[in-house]
């Protein structure tokens, strides 16, 4: 139930409804699952009323507690908004993961107050993305992630092309080059908090 598309219809016609609480907290009850979303606020394409939206992300904020599964957040053109609702539904009682962040540092540090990881995708080694390597530059290191966001934002030099997870390695060594580290530490850091976050083996990551 991506911000980006309301409830429409199935393959069918059928038309579909907006899961509840109880619906995301029986599907979330799968051994495999290991976070709620990807949810959130996005509000560079669709214009008010957007009411649903906010109802979306605050249901699954509320499955993610009753749960105990962290989310994955994602906000575009809605900073306000969206650490708005995550403080209202006390998201920081799971915390989770700012996804593919493109948001100031005053966003990163509100989001870090709650618990939350601020993951960086290809965009972070765009040439005008001066600001956004300000705040990768200063995320603690036990916090940050890297991310493919594939198959979008491919890093440079790829820019322009297909994502794939091959290409992530440009990611970390952008970030290493802002904190005089080698994209390989990096990598092992994210790789870390990864599993310190979805709270998986770690024996399931392999770091090149």
């Amino acid at each position: 139930m991506h911000p980006d598309y309301p409830a429409g219809t199935d393959s069918e016609g059928a038309p579909l409804r907006e899961p509840t609480v109880d619906d995301l907290v029986r599907l979330a009850d799968h051994p495999k699952v290991v976070a709620i979303g990807e949810t959130g606020l996005d509000y560079y394409r669709l214009k008010e009323p957007l009411d649903w939206q906010r109802e979306r992300f605050r249901t699954h904020i509320r499955a993610a507690r009753e749960t105990g599964k962290p989310l994955i957040v994602h906000t575009r053109s809605a900073s306000e908004d969206t650490l708005r609702l995550m403080r209202e539904e006390r998201a920081h009682e799971v915390g989770g993961v700012m996804h593919c962040f493109t948001e100031t540092w005053p966003v990163a540090a509100a989001a870090l107050e709650m618990g939350f990881y601020i993951s960086f995708s290809g965009i972070v080694t765009f040439k005008s993305a001066v600001e956004l390597q300000s705040v990768a530059a200063q995320v603690p290191l036990d916090r940050l992630l890297i991310e493919t966001d594939a198959p979008y934002l491919a890093p440079v030099p790829f820019r322009g092309k297909s994502n794939e997870p091959g290409f992530v390695p440009h990611v970390a060594a952008k970030i290493g080059a802002l904190r005089s580290l080698s994209g390989g530490e990096v990598g092992s850091i994210s790789s870390s908090n990864y599993v310190n976050l979805f709270r998986v083996l770690d024996n399931c990551i392999e770091v090149i």
